[in-house]
Formats: structure tokens, C-alpha cells, sequence
């Protein structure tokens, strides 16, 4: 079986956290190389057949009902060899799934419950398996926690699921346990590939779940190294060289951002999962932390630190990440347009954040068909924005200011057009909202087409003035 490579960074709000009441679950799905084009499709809803999804990456089977929601996925174009993984989306019952942030267990734990890496659950299928046929956050949870049960688990995986009442973090660790809590609705949570959850509460069955028999296994095996207390992450998780600079500076600096007056060490391995801050929450703080390269500091690779320094810790925002979205339900909107995935298809550093619907089931060509290789033509959607993302970083000093330009302009305009575009759908049948909803999407991604290839063609132009192959001869010679 392939190595689980999704190395992601996750960030989670609760209601009363944010500006305008929803809730937040959002990730950047990093892979092992630059280049993992994926396209955005809607799996339609199905009646009376039972059926298997399978995996590529495994040999996993699950059984699948015989009635299925609508749902949206963020595939692999090669997904014979790259596996589905299909990451992102809501169903048509408002419920969203990301899925997943790979973690980590460590190997006194897993040698007591080992991976089933020949057919368990992993990350191909996890989506397919799950997100339609569960009707909120928490049914996810119980849900998956069933197929674990009964297929085992071939990986460490941190799964989201929300609504519009909560966001809940599920933490798979070995081959059959897990823990998942629920985010308080006046908090968030930050994590980057440890595994995350500390104190569980096994008397709050509103606020954490768990695989049965957890605390049995764990007391049988002797692996609580803590004297007091069941501290989830000391118990699963690991805590090594690797951690510091892989894995913790992602949370301190997801930390720095929400709550700069607090101070914290990018090196500590008891970084909380989960904190309160005394400001609101916005779609665009949240967006900041996923498109962060741990900007203001001496850590930036794109910045004036020292070598060492500039390459000391891994950042959040990569040229591998190949997928970074916002799953924002909005509790101001007709419930036919509440759900909205805001999504990055290029390095989210450069590119902006474009809101889709989740029930706008009819995806525009450019993001449902992308090719394996970039056409010139940049009809796709994934090419696009990541033949931008290269274009601003090649000359990053002087094209900077123009990208940050276009992505302010463009939060703007992508801002108004849900304002002006959800509210219309208020008293719709549910046909009727998908129709519009669909058709006015079209128009904003052509739109966001147009803009970012002018932007493109202006830096192209203004690249080959900067060319070092050039001689200013003396007009007097």
C-alpha cells in the first residue's frame, strides 16, 4: 500500500466564534508532490441499489446502502494511481466532511492495535464511504466510527465533519481507536499532522465520542503515561525532533494569528488544540492562517531571516498543497444557500478562495474536467490558478504587491456575489435554488477566469522586462 502522504493543516470555529454565526471547518490537502491535478465534481444521490465503493491505493471494499445523498468531491484526475481522495464537499443535507489530516500514532500504541494497511478504511475512499449517508456533524462521527469497527482503520486520519450547529474533529489512531470532540461554539482549533485532542472527557458524551472499549485498551496495555488525567495526544500521539519542525510551528503560528498577544513556542510539543480569543472570527483570518507562510517572522522562506532560519520549519501554505478550502455553513441564509466551500485550487498563498455552493450540484466545466497535463489554453480551473501561483512566486519581489492587489479585489467582489446571490433563493423550491444557484455560479467563475488571466497576461509582460539578457547601449556611441 501507498504511504498516507495527505500532510495537511486544519483549522476549526465554532458559531458564536465567528462574525456572522457560522461555523468554519477548514484544510489545506497537502500532497507528496507539486503536481496532483484534481478536478470538483457531484455525485448525484442514488435509490434502492446497494453497492461497494472500492479502493485503489488498498484492497479496502465497503458496503454501501442501498439509498445515498447527493454529495460534492475534490478527486485525483489520476485516481488509478494516486487514489480517489475525494477531500471536500457537503451533501445535500447541509453536512460537511474533510477528510483527512494525517496523523501520527506512536509505537506503543500501535503495536498493541496495528494498522490494517492491507484492507482497512483509508483516505481514498473515506468520503465515498461516509458523507452520504449521514444527516449531522455528529452522525458523521457514529457513523465512521461503525465502518472502523468493521473494517479497521489502514491509517492515522484526522477527519472534520460539520453543520450548522457543530464542527466536530475525529481522531483515527490505530487500527481499530479513535476519540473525536466537539469544537465549543465559542472557540476554534488549529493542528498540523499530530495527533491533536488532550483531556477527554469520558462523562461528556455531548462534547467527545469514542471507539468502544478505548480506556479498557488503554489501561490492559499500560500506555497512559500521564499520572493523572487521559490525555488523548500524550497517550496516541508523538512528540519527537520531527514534530518541531514538521508538525508544531504550523499550530503556533495558526495560534499567532487568532491570538497575537499570546505568547507561545513553536517548539512545544503542549501547544493547545483547541483556544478562546477575545476578537471574532472571520472567513478571512482563517484563510490568512491557510495561506500563511509564517509571515512577520524570522521563519518566512519568502522573507529576510537567515538561510537557517528561512528553512527551519515546514510552512503551512506549500507549493504541494493542492487543495485548500472553507467549509462555512451561514446561519444568515436561506437554507438552500447556506452551505458554501470556499476553495483554492492553486497555492493558496497567491490565489483566492472562490465559493461554491453546496447546492449548486451543476460544476462548471473548467473545475469538473481537468486535464492530467496543462493546456496552454488554461480553460482549467486547477492549471489556472497554479500556473499563477508560479508566475508570482518566480518573481515574487516585484510581482507581490500586484497578486495581493488582485486577491483584496477579488475577496470583494466574491464577497458581494454571495450577498447579493443567497438571499434570492429564499422561497425556492429546492429545484429551483440548485437551478439558479448553478447558473449564477458560471457566471462568477468566468468572471474569476477572466480577472486572473488579465493579471496573468500583465505579469507575463511585465516578466520579460526583467529579464537579465539585456544591454543599454550609450545613444552617443
Amino acid at each position: 500500500m501507498k504511504k498516507n502522504l495527505s500532510a495537511c493543516t486544519t483549522v476549526l470555529v465554532g458559531k458564536d466564534a465567528t462574525i456572522d454565526g457560522s461555523t468554519m471547518a477548514a484544510r489545506n490537502d497537502d500532497t507528496f508532490g507539486p503536481l496532483t491535478p484534481q478536478r470538483f465534481v457531484t455525485y448525484p444521490a442514488y435509490h434502492n441499489h446497494p453497492n461497494q465503493v472500492k479502493a485503489y491505493l488498498n484492497k479496502c471494499v465497503v458496503d454501501r446502502p442501498a439509498d445515498g445523498y447527493r454529495y460534492q468531491g475534490t478527486p485525483n484526475v489520476n485516481y488509478k494511481t494516486e487514489g480517489v481522495f475525494d477531500e471536500s464537499g457537503f451533501n445535500e443535507k447541509n453536512v460537511g466532511m474533510s477528510a483527512t489530516e494525517s496523523v501520527y500514532a506512536n509505537e506503543r500504541v500501535l503495536a498493541c492495535d496495528p494498522l490494517n494497511t492491507e484492507s482497512g478504511i483509508n483516505e481514498d475512499l473515506i468520503v465515498a464511504a461516509t458523507l452520504p449517508f449521514i444527516d449531522s456533524a455528529k452522525d458523521g462521527v457514529k457513523y465512521l466510527g461503525q465502518l472502523i469497527a468493521k473494517y479497521g482503520s489502514a491509517e492515522g486520519n484526522g477527519v472534520i465533519f460539520s453543520d450548522k450547529n457543530d464542527v466536530w474533529y475525529m481522531e483515527i489512531v490505530t487500527g481499530h481507536h479513535w476519540v473525536a470532540e466537539r469544537i465549543p461554539d465559542d472557540a476554534y482549533a488549529v493542528t498540523g499532522n499530530r495527533v491533536a485532542i488532550q483531556q477527554v472527557d469520558f462523562n461528556d458524551p455531548d462534547n467527545f465520542m469514542w471507539s468502544e472499549g478505548i480506556q479498557e485498551f488503554v489501561e490492559k496495555n499500560h500506555l497512559n503515561p500521564d499520572k493523572y488525567g487521559w490525555d488523548f495526544r500524550h497517550i496516541f500521539g508523538t512528540a519527537d525532533v520531527f514534530d518541531q519542525h514538521y508538525n508544531t510551528p504550523r499550530q503556533w503560528y495558526g495560534h499567532k494569528v487568532l491570538n497575537p498577544s499570546v505568547e507561545q513556542d513553536p517548539l512545544d510539543f503542549d501547544l493547545p488544540f483547541i483556544m478562546r480569543t477575545n476578537h471574532r472570527i472571520t472567513l478571512a483570518d482563517v484563510q490568512k492562517i491557510l495561506s500563511s507562510h509564517y509571515q512577520g517572522t524570522p521563519y518566512d522562506p519568502l522573507g529576510h531571516g537567515t538561510e537557517e532560519q528561512k528553512h527551519l520549519f515546514r510552512p503551512i501554505s506549500l507549493n504541494r498543497t493542492q487543495n485548500s478550502h472553507v467549509l462555512q455553513v451561514r446561519n444568515d441564509l436561506p437554507e438552500a444557500a447556506s452551505t458554501i466551500m470556499w476553495m483554492s485550487f492553486g497555492i493558496p498563498t497567491f490565489t483566492p478562495y472562490i465559493p461554491f455552493f453546496g447546492n449548486a450540484d451543476d460544476i462548471d466545466v473548467s473545475y469538473r474536467e481537468t486535464p492530467k497535463k496543462l493546456n496552454m489554453d488554461l480553460k482549467s480551473a486547477y492549471w489556472m490558478y497554479r500556473a499563477l501561483s508560479m508566475i508570482v512566486e518566480a518573481h515574487h519581489a516585484e510581482f507581490a504587491q500586484d497578486d495581493l492587489n488582485y486577491l483584496k479585489d477579488s475577496r470583494e467582489y466574491l464577497y458581494r456575489w454571495v450577498s447579493q446571490v443567497a438571499p434570492k433563493v429564499e422561497g425556492m423550491s429546492d429545484n429551483d435554488a440548485c437551478a439558479y444557484l448553478s447558473k449564477e455560479t458560471h457566471k462568477m467563475v468566468a468572471e474569476m477566469a477572466k480577472r486572473t488571466k488579465e493579471l496573468m497576461s500583465n505579469l507575463i509582460m511585465h516578466g520579460l522586462e526583467l529579464s537579465k539578457l539585456t544591454f543599454i547601449m550609450d545613444k552617443n556611441l
